[in-house]
């Protein structure tokens, strides 16, 4: 007995220390050396914090580029997805209820031009990124009430695209806060 006891002791310490210790200390480690040293970009502006680059932020107002929809409300909080299925007829509902809303602000905009992105929940319900296109979609509304010409706001949304890490992981993205930040700030101009 004792020559099972011994050993499965002192693995137990072993992994005791290596995932409640040396573990944590490596994630934060990592954390440390993000962008915010692991407490999230914040975006200021005047000395005020208007949000946080890696949680998606609620845009209604037709100036401004229009976020992804969130399940969760953009409660950072309680971030979480629809956990209602492609065939669910509350989901459906509620993906029509946004087709439908970005059609009457978005006019001249046919329905089968509308990336699903727009219209559907992400995974977390804070997705704070966009598709170039999903961007793109939304120029001529963002200029006409702005005021702008169209070509300079998809000269921005191209400054604001984050190309793929390497070129091959992931895909192109627009933040949403830092574009609608530059249309703020001059930007555009």
């Amino acid at each position: 007995m004792r020559k099972y006891i011994l050993p499965s002791l002192k693995l137990t310490v072993v992994f005791i220390v290596l995932c409640s210790v040396l573990y944590p200390l490596l994630i934060a480690a990592v954390g440390w050396l993000a962008p915010g040293g692991g407490r999230g970009e914040a975006m200021v502006i005047n000395g005020k914090v208007v949000g946080y680059a890696n949680i998606g932020q609620r845009f209604s107002d037709d100036r401004y580029f229009w976020s992804r929809p969130s399940a969760a409300g953009y409660n950072a909080a309680g971030s979480t997805g629809s956990n209602k299925g492609p065939s669910n007829p509350d989901y459906l509902k509620d993906v029509e209820a946004h087709i439908d809303s970005f059609l009457v602000h978005n006019p001249g905009v046919k329905r089968e031009e509308i990336p699903a992105e727009l219209v559907t929940y992400s995974g977390s319900g804070l997705d704070p990124d966009l598709s170039p296109a999903g961007a793109k979609i939304q120029v001529k509304r963002v200029a006409a009430v702005r005021h702008l010409s169209e070509d300079k706001l998809n000269e921005l949304v191209d400054r604001y695209t984050q190309q793929p890490l390497l070129g091959i992981f992931g895909p192109a993205k627009v933040n949403v806060l830092k574009l609608n930040i530059a249309l703020d700030t001059g930007g555009a101009n």
